[in-house]
């Protein structure tokens, strides 16, 4: 059974930038297709940004379309999220998830696709 690690979180000001890991355990990342989602308090689980089984397709929500990229390092079973020009909206847990058996991006952005979900990394950005 796979298990997806996130790391890298943490308390940062407006402004600042973080990156993101997750790595896998028990099976190999690629080739499916892993996307990164995040929930504030209060709200559902949002999607964040996907990456296809061979890295060369990616996915952003519109809110860190510019400021996020995702990218992924097959060979060491991880995925990252390097995070740019933070804001205090982006304060939430960040979970990273993998789709099995998906190597496209199609519904990419919905949870449901996705089976297995690692426990979450704290980001929060103070103004």
């Amino acid at each position: 059974q796979v298990q997806l690690v996130e790391s890298g979180g943490g308390l940062v000001q407006a402004g600042d930038s973080l990156r993101l890991s997750c790595a896998a355990s028990g099976r190999a990342v690629g080739p499916n297709v892993m996307g990164w989602f995040r929930q504030a308090p209060g709200k559902e689980r949002a999607f964040v940004a996907a990456i296809s089984g061979g890295g060369g397709n990616m996915y952003y929500a519109d809110s860190v379309k510019g400021r996020f990229t995702i990218s992924r390092d097959n060979a060491k079973s991880t995925v990252y999220l390097e995070m740019n020009s933070l804001e205090p909206e982006d304060t939430a847990v960040y979970y990273c998830a993998a789709a099995a058996g998906r190597n496209n991006l199609v519904a990419a952005s919905l949870p449901s696709l996705y089976d297995c979900w690692g426990q979450g990394t704290q980001v929060t950005v103070s103004s």
